[in-house]
């Protein structure tokens, strides 16, 4: 864990300058492809191009509120909120079974996401939150839910931005090659030359994006026109006031249960967080952490979107470039909501190419499932204790390799959590440790990290 604290450059509570904090911020926003589960979204509902814009200026807007909240407010950490992937099905199944557009499936969307939100923040007010994860998830269980966390992120990177995107894969692999080179080139840089190390290290992502946009457009693969046709300014029109609320008991049921896995894997998240900043999360984070994560789904709901929670994408960045300062996700919590509001700056944002954010979030993910091999390694453990560390690994590769159509023949509840891998190997990880019978012969974990 010491290597995690001699390798931040800037710690959360170090200061920053204003400018370089405002750039850095930026850096943490191009990372995140929070554009991407609303653009989904829209098209398993058929959104016209208004009901799409609208979507994404209130995610943009929402992650943008619930990453101040959580950073300087709840969490006190430097945490970024997005839109999460797991909600997604069950959100088109929800519009589409309660009128779709034109009826009341948004209304009832927004209903059911209220109230999980509402029961988010009672775990947290009344403390039980913190005894779930004291009891729980001690350090093994903690690490070993880190390292999927970034195994499950691993074939998204590769094959969602980089084999499977749009376009042709040779072009998709050559565009993300040089990102990736791009990245791997600035991080060597700030290591061979000290003088210009803070420079290269800090902003290795931003360049590696910035020469992979450069090169897209070069290729004829950044789409200009949607950029061009996009207004300068919008206010989010697709809010509550729009769609309007309605409660159905089925929904709600049905979002209890997607909550409860959300906040499974913001728990991996909050951990992978405390890993790389060399944080022990305290009971008071726990809950006010919670807290934070209800009211951010909350505004999430409000604003006509899904929830924005934990984004674990954050943990792999501040490995990558040693800044962990809450004034940089201060700023990027500035340049969502700013987001929210200057559609083309966001139609910018959601045109550059998928294989150039694969190439960097190939890299952020590896950094993220290390970071969970070194809490790992550093514990003394049993037998018992090789069980909890790898199955939930083997769990993990079981379900991002799973073939769609098992999913899709499962029960509804199922696809919920076979959707979400990480969910899976943290309650398989929680389970193992409560019901593996202890034995006092100790070994030391070895890793390759």
């Amino acid at each position: 864990m010491e290597n995690n604290k001699s390798n931040l450059l800037v710690g959360p509570d170090d200061k920053i300058g204003l400018g370089e904090a405002g750039f850095l911020g930026l850096q943490h926003v191009l990372a995140m492809d929070i554009y991407v589960p609303p653009i989904i979204l829209a098209g398993m509902m058929a959104m016209g191009l208004g009901d799409q814009m609208g979507l994404l200026q209130s995610t943009f807007l929402a992650a943008g509120i619930g990453t101040i909240l959580q950073t300087f407010v709840f969490m006190k950490m430097p945490v970024s909120q997005g839109p999460s992937f797991v909600p997604l099905g069950a959100a088109a199944g929800v519009v589409l079974a309660s009128g779709g557009l034109k009826g009341n499936g948004m209304g009832t969307l927004i209903g059911a996401l209220l109230i999980g939100s509402i029961i988010l923040i009672i775990l947290g007010a009344t403390g039980a939150f913190q005894k779930i994860i004291n009891k729980l998830v001690p350090a093994m269980v903690g690490g070993t839910i880190i390292t999927c966390v970034g195994l499950s992120l691993i074939p998204t990177a590769l094959n969602s931005n980089i084999f499977n995107a749009p376009g042709n894969i040779d072009k998709n692999i050559i565009l993300a090659s040089i990102t990736a080179l791009t990245l791997v080139i600035s991080v060597g840089i700030s290591l061979k030359f000290p003088k210009v190390r803070r420079f290269f290290r800090t902003s290795s992502i931003i360049l590696a994006l910035g020469v992979g946009t450069l090169v897209s457009s070069m290729m004829g693969m950044f789409d200009w026109k949607t950029v061009a046709d996009a207004a300068w300014f919008g206010l989010p029109q697709r809010t509550i006031f729009h769609w309007g609320i309605n409660f159905s008991p089925s929904a709600i049921i049905t979002f209890i249960i997607i909550y409860a896995v959300i906040t499974t894997e913001t728990t991996g998240t909050w951990f992978a967080m405390g890993a790389v900043t060399n944080h022990e999360i305290t009971d008071k984070q726990w809950n006010h952490g919670i807290i934070g994560e209800g009211i951010s789904c909350l505004v999430a709901a409000l604003l006509g979107t899904t929830p924005v929670t934990g984004y674990s994408t954050n943990a792999g960045v501040i490995s990558i470039t040693g800044v962990a300062s809450k004034r940089v996700f201060l700023f990027a919590g500035i340049w969502f909501s700013i987001l929210g509001f200057f559609s083309k700056l966001s139609a910018f944002l959601a045109a550059i190419p998928a294989p150039v954010i694969g190439g960097v979030f190939a890299i952020i993910t590896v950094t993220i499932m290390l970071n969970g091999l070194n809490v790992i390694r550093g514990l003394e453990t049993t037998d018992r204790d090789l069980y909890i560390i790898g199955l939930p690994i083997v769990l993990t590769l079981a379900l991002v390799l799973l073939p769609a159509n098992v999913t899709k023949n499962a029960p509804q509840i199922l696809q919920y959590l076979l959707g979400s891998p990480i969910a899976v190997a943290a309650i398989a990880a929680i389970v193992l440790n409560l019901v593996m019978p202890k034995s006092s012969k100790t070994s030391k974990v070895e890793t390759a990290a």
